[in-house]
């Protein structure tokens, strides 16, 4: 790993490191704080957060206002970039896919199977360099905002003994079914729809009963809502496989990083909750 910045933030620290990604077969970029007091002798729990379309790590810790209540509670946070990066990846001139828009799957055609394997670095080499390297234990959550919902939900769902608790922001709760999924998954994973189903949060939680705690919040004026997100497709999918699921629709909020700010202090004290902080 490289250092490529350090900042101290509420009496703990926040630091930028990359280091070279075997999985994505490139340089990585990925956030961390670290909470007061958290050493070797005191190691603390991960919350990952997985952020959206045309985001970097340096998103989520810069605009939620997250480390304040993180600090407090003992938690450490790990913000992974969205997607590979360098001249050598492929990328295409548009917001909704390419750089910026890895979609956290492992993807199978060319040319962007090279390099966007999200899905394995978020769930694989990810958390063990952050678990070998910093003063953190293996317990973990995961959340994200709107690709980043969507991939922390599916990342849940697929591998509940690795994740206490999940939770997301406005995320693309079904995209097999609407355009930003469409476009993406097709290229990354082929036209055989059948394939897709592996990484719809909706799919996965209709096929049985899921035990993992997990909570969404959605706002009433985000743009995206109807054509993007459909929240109903995660509602459906958990009472078909009698799931609970909390689920909260807000008046007036939209999909920006002002709605992530303004709840962002009840995620954490549910992961805090769920790993046992509180």
């Amino acid at each position: 790993m490289e250092l490529v910045s350090q900042n101290r933030a509420f009496g703990g620290t926040h630091s930028r490191y990359t280091h070279s990604s075997a999985t994505v077969n490139c340089d990585m970029t990925f956030a961390v704080f670290l909470p007061p007091f958290a050493s070797q002798d005191n190691p603390v729990p991960v919350l990952y957060w997985l952020s959206g379309l045309t985001c970097n790590d340096e998103n989520f810790m810069q605009k939620a206002g997250a480390m304040k209540l993180a600090a407090k509670l003992g938690m450490a946070i790990v913000a992974p970039d969205t997607s590979p990066r360098g001249d050598e990846v492929a990328d295409v001139d548009s917001y909704d896919m390419g750089k910026g828009a890895g979609f956290y799957v492992n993807a199978t055609q060319t040319p962007y199977s090279k390099h966007y394997q999200m899905y394995d670095y978020v769930t694989k080499e990810l958390p063990e360099l952050i678990e070998s390297e910093f003063p953190v234990t293996r317990e973990r959550a995961i959340s994200g905002h709107s690709m980043g919902g969507h991939g922390a939900l599916v990342i849940a769902l697929r591998n509940p003994q690795q994740y206490v608790s999940v939770s997301a922001f406005s995320p693309v709760a079904n995209p097999v079914d609407c355009p930003w999924g469409e476009k993406a998954f097709s290229a990354y994973l082929g036209d055989n729809k059948d394939d897709w189903q592996a990484y719809d949060a909706s799919v996965l939680l209709a096929q049985q009963q899921h035990y993992i705690p997990m909570l969404v919040e959605q706002g009433r004026s985000d743009q995206f809502l109807t054509e993007q997100l459909k929240p109903e497709a995660l509602i459906s999918a958990a009472q078909k496989s009698d799931t609970q699921l909390t689920l909260n629709m807000h008046e007036g909020y939209d999909h920006s990083y002002f709605f992530i700010a303004s709840f962002i202090d009840e995620h954490l004290q549910f992961h805090a909750a769920n790993l046992g902080l509180i």
